[in-house]
């Protein structure tokens, strides 16, 4: 998926500086990724840490984690993969909301996609409230559709709108892809709550921060995998058919030093590494006066180019590169 601050093309960047600082073998260590996203960085060390534990207060980013991380046995989904993809089409939620033809006529997605989507969404459910498929298998199956929508969504990328006319890609018929995780000898956990509220409740080694940097709230960004997540029912507001949505304190120009602080000073993890970059809402003074109150401080660096999902004359940054600043914090 494309996806707004994600690591996964600075994973080995970031792996390289994080075994410098903790060493090469990382076997018997407790990784937490405290804000995961779509989990790329927690893909990363999965296999290499005892324990690892991820986290996102949005619904859509705790399926895909709660597959990709902590699904840990081998699956028997073949079956369910194949019936998925030649269910009848049906008129649900998504077609009529957020799809051509639908009755809003919002264009996420093709009319056909739209009711593949909600003919899927809805048999998963009924599986899983039937008990006919285990917890693993019903976060496998979600993840599995999230990541099939999103590749035939009518979208630059993110869902805070969608284009006015069908893009190639979102003309295809959606085919639902199995969203395969590694296994592994540790033991992972994976949460859905406030950051700032876990925190006080966990502990380990390492703690990777990679919160929001500006004001783009994730939950407007990608509104759509969120209801197709949750098979949630409500009246979609304005053109774009936001739905209510929790606003983070790291999105706000006002709130995020002081919850930034606290979420330092209440971690119980022997070593923090926070990516934030230079088009940040907190300047890179403000983040390393915070963190030298609670230990060792140091700063790495690295140019990369920047996401864009958009036409760079319509953004406010038009820089083409942008700097990932790697603040770390030896408590």
């Amino acid at each position: 998926m494309n996806y707004i601050g994600s690591k996964h093309k600075l994973s080995e960047w970031l792996l390289g500086n994080i075994k410098t600082v903790c060493g090469d073998d990382l076997s018997d260590q407790v990784f937490c990724d405290l804000f995961a996203g779509t989990g790329s960085v927690g893909r990363t060390f999965k296999p290499l840490v005892k324990n690892l534990i991820a986290n996102d207060l949005e619904y859509y980013s705790y399926v895909l984690n709660r597959n990709y991380i902590e699904n840990n046995t081998p699956l028997e989904a073949d079956f369910y993969i194949e019936k998925l993809n030649t269910l009848p089409a049906k008129k649900g939620f998504i077609f009529k909301n957020y799809s051509e033809k639908g009755s809003s006529n919002r264009l996420y997605f093709s009319a056909e996609n739209g009711k593949k989507i909600d003919a899927i969404r809805a048999q998963i459910e009924l599986w899983f409230t039937k008990k006919e498929i285990s917890d693993d298998l019903y976060f496998f199956l979600l993840a599995s559709l999230l990541e099939s929508a999103d590749k035939v969504a009518n979208t630059a990328s993110v869902y805070g709108a969608y284009l006015k006319k069908l893009k190639k890609s979102a003309q295809k018929e959606l085919k639902l892809q199995p969203a395969n995780f590694k296994i592994t000898t540790g033991k992972h956990s994976v949460y859905n709550r406030d950051s700032n509220v876990l925190i006080t409740d966990i502990e380990g080694d390492i703690l990777y921060l990679d919160p929001p940097y500006n004001a783009r709230q994730y939950g407007a960004n990608y509104h759509v995998l969120n209801t197709i997540a949750k098979k949630d029912t409500f009246v979609p507001k304005g053109k774009t058919g936001l739905p209510a949505y929790s606003k983070s304190a790291f999105c706000s120009k006002t709130k995020v030093a002081e919850s930034f602080e606290k979420l330092i000073e209440a971690a119980q993890f022997k070593t923090v590494f926070l990516s934030y970059n230079n088009e940040g809402l907190m300047p890179a003074e403000t983040l390393k006066s915070i963190m030298k109150r609670y230990g060792k401080y140091d700063l790495v660096t690295k140019e990369y180019q920047r996401f864009k999902a958009d036409k760079t004359e319509s953004r406010n940054h038009k820089a083409t590169a942008t700097t990932e600043y790697l603040h770390i914090l030896e408590k």
